[in-house]
């Protein structure tokens, strides 16, 4: 098994809400159930920690991320800044190319939703919007937003409530045809709309989740 699929397994058990936040993962549990080695398992969980669902700790190993309640809140008044001027910047820059590969996610994005493939499909969600980040292109932006979209992933797999119905990627066409249309005042409105969505879906409620790995991965085949 290559680190790539030690870093897909466990990353979407995360964002599947299978791991609890706050739990060890334990570089010697997971080369066990992984079959593969402690130091594949620590460039994983490295390369985990740049997207900031873990959380490494000097000394005492790695962690799932938790994001709180006034964290979430303060992350998504910065991806409401950060977001409308990446939008603004899409617009006067997209290519036709551009708008393709954003249709391109979305379409996977639905699909995801669709099988119930939840994980993969807040995944693909976040791509949509690195995606306008990139034909923003203002370097100084992407770097902060590739730090909070991460990190608004996470909130939606602890907070969304599980009985919501998937409309992200209606309001993401609805995104991409207003920026074909070159028309700033709407996009930014609708941009606005859509993060406001996300956050509505949200709640306090304990989720069902398990700090055994050995559990969490049972199924796997190595």
């Amino acid at each position: 098994m290559s680190k790539d699929l030690v870093y897909e397994h466990v990353y979407e058990a995360i964002l599947a809400q299978k791991i609890a936040p706050g739990t060890r993962l334990s570089e010697e549990s997971l080369a066990e159930i992984f079959g593969v080695s402690r130091t594949l398992v620590r460039r994983s969980l490295l390369k985990l920690s740049h997207e900031q669902v873990v959380q490494l700790r000097p000394n005492k190993g790695a962690i799932v991320a938790s994001v709180s309640i006034a964290e979430s809140k303060q992350i998504f008044f910065a991806r409401r800044v950060v977001e409308r001027a990446i939008v603004e910047l899409a617009i006067e820059k997209h290519t036709d190319q551009d708008l393709a590969a954003l249709v391109k996610i979305i379409e996977d994005e639905k699909e995801c939703f669709q099988k119930g493939d939840r994980s993969k499909g807040i995944r693909l969600s976040g791509e949509f919007h690195f995606k306008i980040a990139e034909i923003a292109d203002n370097s100084q932006l992407t770097k902060f937003h590739r730090s909070l979209v991460p990190q608004t992933s996470l909130i939606i797999a602890q907070y969304e409530k599980r009985s919501v119905t998937h409309c992200s990627y209606d309001e993401h066409m609805a995104l991409v045809e207003v920026i074909r249309a070159k028309s700033v005042d709407k996009a930014v409105d609708l941009m606005m709309k859509h993060l406001d969505h996300i956050e509505e879906k949200l709640n306090l409620d304990e989720m069902p989740m398990s700090d055994n790995l050995h559990a969490v991965f049972a199924g796997i085949n190595t």
